[in-house]
This record gives C-alpha cells, sequence and structure tokens, in this order.
C-alpha cells in the first residue's frame, strides 16, 4: 500500500471515528477547538490536520507542482 493510500485509509479511519463520537454526544466544541488539548477531540483534528497537509503535499510532489 502506498503512503498516499495508507494516510487516506488513516483520515477515514479518524472521520468514522469522529461520527461515532459526535453520535454518541459526546462532542464538545471547547474540546475540539482546544488545539493544546488532550482531549480524544483535540488529538482527533490535529492528526487529521497534520495527515491532510501531508497528504496535499505528497499530491503536488507527484505532479510536479508547488505549495
Amino acid at each position: 500500500m502506498s503512503e498516499k493510500q495508507q494516510i487516506i485509509k488513516r483520515i477515514m479511519e479518524l472521520q468514522q471515528k469522529f461520527i461515532e463520537i459526535e453520535h454518541a454526544g459526546d462532542f464538545s466544541a471547547e474540546q475540539y477547538y482546544d488545539p493544546d488539548g488532550e482531549s480524544e477531540l483535540a488529538k482527533y483534528k490535529r492528526e487529521h490536520e497534520e495527515l491532510a497537509t501531508k497528504l496535499v503535499d505528497l499530491a503536488h510532489a507527484e505532479k510536479g507542482s508547488k505549495r
């Protein structure tokens, strides 16, 4: 599996987990938007942002374009 495929798979796993948290009623905007927080939602958001950025960087490198 390529690095891009691994990142996409992990992003999809994170999105499914977020949906589960949201449907369970355990969603707190304060936790989600706390950039330094240790809540599951804060960690989710940080990992998701890091992976999304890496995926964009890989796509640019693959096409030879600049960000």
